[in-house]
């Protein structure tokens, strides 16, 4: 290592790891762009089938009231405002994921996916 007698030894060394501190930032700035993502990735999500979520119907109730809600009993029916034929939403983590029908298989009730948000 050069001593603070030998300035110009010193500068020299310093001058010579800069310069070639550039020459490697030159090297890299010319070499291609990456593109993004490659279309040959798979999907993120298909690693993880096994993740649960909350899958919800909504089926909006018109003036309904706290008195209605207290006074719900076994047996009660509750009007909604959707017609037999109309679609209701399907919602997957609060999500809007599309429209489904209510639909009787055997003695359970299900829904049929009529169209995708």
């Amino acid at each position: 290592m050069a001593s603070l007698e030998e300035p110009e030894k010193f500068e020299g060394h310093m001058s010579n790891a800069a310069s070639n501190a550039v020459s490697k930032l030159e090297v890299k700035s010319a070499e291609p762009p990456q593109s993004v993502a490659p279309s040959n990735v798979p999907d993120p999500l298909d690693a993880v089938p096994w993740l649960p979520c909350i899958l919800s119907l909504e089926l909006p109730v018109v003036r309904f009231t706290i008195g209605d809600l207290l006074s719900l009993t076994k047996g009660s029916i509750v009007e909604t405002a959707c017609h037999q034929t109309s679609d209701v939403p399907l919602r997957v983590n609060k999500l809007l994921m599309g429209w489904t029908e209510f639909e009787a298989v055997g003695d359970r009730l299900a829904v049929r996916i009529t169209d995708q948000a």
